[in-house]
């Protein structure tokens, strides 16, 4: 790894920093919408914008990684004046305090603590959590109640995992996963939607626990499944207003074929890349 240079000062950052502050403070009063901005109207606004960045980085987009980082400080920063003008806190507080939790959850950079690789850090982490003045008081206290489903089983078993609930080997997740699968059909069988339900939701827990065993992020690889298929979709469709037919008048082997196609037609787009063909 090359010896990593800096874009800009630490003098230029925070002066970076200081220039969008004064405009926010500017907006906070002469702008009416900035103004009657609370907590609970912004809200909305966060999380859309925290999945937009998320977007922009599953694309690997650096002009929108950027541009969505932009919207997600400046989230940071009218919190922190809302904060501010209750007199609760500000924005010195919020990197104070981010501050003493970095420092005091890294003991191995900044005390005399010694770790062996990431998995040690991960323990430390999940303990110092559950000590320090405010924090979790158990486990798994500290899974946000909001977090979408998919990503809130990958915490949950991240931190189940960190303090010693794990299996002893990945590959034996799978009797897992098949066990929950077979159980999920025995209540299809029956058919009792209520016990399905719940037999799926085991499914899904189990797959989430697979992903993370072989440390692929379930939300991410579903993610790109979702955009691969829509791809498809989009490609299907596209050929069918070619061939002059709607879809819902094509056979699902017609459909099939030119799913097929879209299929190969991605093959070759992936072997390009791999080859440099633009």
């Amino acid at each position: 790894m090359s010896e990593f240079k800096p874009r800009h000062s630490r003098a230029e950052k925070i002066e970076a920093l200081g220039r969008v502050i004064d405009v926010l403070d500017r907006l906070r009063v002469e702008c009416p919408w900035d103004a009657k901005q609370t907590n609970e109207s912004l809200r909305p606004n966060t999380i859309e914008e925290t999945y937009e960045l998320c977007d922009a980085l599953m694309r690997e987009d650096n002009a929108d990684i950027r541009k969505e980082l932009g919207d997600v400080l400046l989230h940071i920063l009218f919190y922190s004046r809302i904060g501010e003008e209750k007199g609760a806190f500000d924005i010195v507080d919020v990197a104070d305090s981010l501050n003493s939790k970095l420092i005091f959850r890294h003991p191995h950079v900044f005390g005399e603590v010694k770790v062996d690789g990431t998995d040690d850090v991960l323990k430390n982490w999940e303990e110092l959590k559950l000590k320090e003045k405010g924090g979790n008081k158990t486990v798994l206290s500290g899974v946000p109640a909001a977090l979408p489903s998919l990503i809130k089983a990958e915490r949950i078993q991240e931190k189940a995992a960190n303090v010693g609930f794990d299996w002893e080997e990945p590959s034996q997740v799978w009797d897992k996963v098949k066990e929950e699968i077979s159980e999920f059909e025995a209540e299809v069988a029956k058919g009792d939607r209520a016990k399905m339900e719940n037999e799926m939701g085991d499914v899904f827990f189990a797959l989430v626990n697979a992903a993370r065993l072989y440390h692929i992020n379930a939300d991410t690889a579903l993610e790109k499944t979702n955009k691969k298929f829509m791809s498809r979709f989009g490609y299907l469709e596209q050929r069918a207003k070619e061939l002059g037919k709607p879809l819902r008048d094509m056979t699902l082997g017609e459909m099939d074929a030119i799913w097929d196609e879209a299929k190969r037609s991605d093959l070759n787009l992936l072997r390009n890349v791999n080859h440099g063909v633009k």
